[in-house]
């Protein structure tokens, strides 16, 4: 048990080391039921929020993003052998031999996903070796939190500590998630989700010119609040041509600008052609898409501006402005599949009567949207209640209150 996470770094990550040490004694437990008397190391990788800058990533925009507590953690060590040997808690044995990762079925989950990183990180020029790992999560699954990310992310983690002398810095770690989610699961994801799972604390992402990291100081905490994500009872696994019309639609607004993104145009550009790409595009949703895309950036910077001032009373009205922008004018919070399942919108309604009641709060689709999530921010002293109220509609299982969690993907310092 020698390397077992300290009591002082599961504090430093956790707040605590009671809950915490008993995640991991089980995960060490496991480990050894698998994979026999080796002392592995460590691993926690978090999930993430996006606090504002819905859909704006792939177009060159800005989002504030951060990790959440809620995160994925494993034990590995390496095996000796040219195969990676990962179990996910309730899941069978996935077994990838890194010679042959280059020749894994696509889109075939877990299994494709690691095949994904291991050809991402050989690309990137990182050692990559055999270990053995045992995985499990609190994250919640395809409701976006980034699930995928957190688990890319650890996978990253691991690989840094054992084979790379701790020298991946964390651009690198989120492109080569990017890369597996592109290669492997062919779906066109940005690296927003990844940056925020590997960072840790905050982050303000810039897309316009590569991708441009800033940390900045967050905390719902330090404000009085609370974040609560609420899942709304949907995954949104079988909805890719949802979200890849949004990029899409922007794609083509930004097209009849002249442009390729419409980070390289701005928005009194696109009011004074409004007729002309109307009559082009046929398409007034893209049009409104293309608006949100523009005013969403305003409100990423005036909410940095908002948090480096502390002013909370801003930062919630921004926030609920940037959530009515998502329902009206980017409209992601319902899907045309299926236009009679709103789980999402309702779940926003049944909130914003509660908060309307108490005066105080806000809520938001959270990530890619048209099922999965919502965040609501409410007064602390207002949580357990609000937990109670929603609970009573979606079932306790699915409300989650949460901080801002400082520490990213890493390994965790034995005893």
């Amino acid at each position: 048990m020698s390397n077992m996470p300290s009591k002082k770094e599961l504090e430093r990550v956790y707040g605590e080391s009671e809950k915490s040490g008993a995640r991991f004694l089980h995960l060490s437990e496991r480990f050894i039921e698998n994979f026999g008397d080796a002392k592995p190391s460590f691993f926690t990788s978090p999930g993430r929020t996006e606090i504002i800058g819905n859909h704006t990533d792939h177009n060159g925009g800005k989002i504030i993003a951060a990790s959440i507590s809620l995160d994925t953690i494993g034990a590995a060590a390496p095996n000796g052998t040219g195969s990676i040997r990962i179990r996910s808690e309730g899941y069978d044995l996935i077994d990838v031999e890194i010679a042959a990762a280059s020749s894994v079925e696509k889109k075939s989950g877990t299994r494709a996903l690691i095949a994904g990183m291991v050809e991402g990180a050989l690309k990137f020029g990182y050692q990559v070796e055999g270990f053995d790992a045992y995985v499990t999560t609190e994250v919640i699954a395809a409701a976006g939190v980034s699930s995928s990310a957190s688990f890319e992310m650890l996978f990253c983690a691991m690989v840094n500590a054992l084979f790379n002398g701790g020298q991946m810095p964390l651009e690198d770690c989120a492109r080569i998630g990017q890369y597996a989610e592109n290669q492997f699961w062919m779906k066109s994801s940005g690296l927003m989700d990844q940056m925020a799972c590997a960072a840790g604390g905050a982050i303000l992402l810039d897309f316009a010119d590569d991708i441009k990291c800033e940390k900045i100081n967050a905390s719902f905490d330090a404000l009085g609040y609370d974040m609560v994500i609420v899942n709304t009872g949907k995954g949104h696994g079988d909805l890719s041509a949802e979200y890849s019309a949004v990029p899409g639609e922007m794609h083509q607004v930004a097209g009849a600008l002249g442009v390729k993104r419409l980070c390289e145009s701005s928005l009194e550009e696109l009011m004074n052609k409004i007729p002309e790409i109307e009559r082009l595009l046929s398409n007034d949703r893209a049009i409104l898409r293309a608006l949100h895309f523009y005013e969403e950036n305003r409100r990423v910077e005036d909410t940095a501006r908002a948090l480096a001032k502390g002013d909370g009373k801003e930062i919630l009205r921004l926030l609920e402005e940037s959530g009515n922008s998502s329902w009206k004018w980017l409209q992601n919070c319902m899907s045309r599949s299926n236009e009679k399942d709103q789980k999402v919108a309702l779940t926003l309604a049944l909130t914003e009567l509660y908060l309307r009641g108490i005066k105080d709060g806000c809520c938001r689709v959270h990530g890619g949207g048209f099922a999965g999530v919502i965040l609501a921010v409410t007064p602390k002293e207002k949580t357990a209640d609000y937990v109670s109220y929603i609970a009573s509609f979606v079932g306790k299982d699915h409300v989650y209150p949460m901080q801002i969690r400082q520490t990213g993907a890493t390994s965790l310092a034995a005893e």
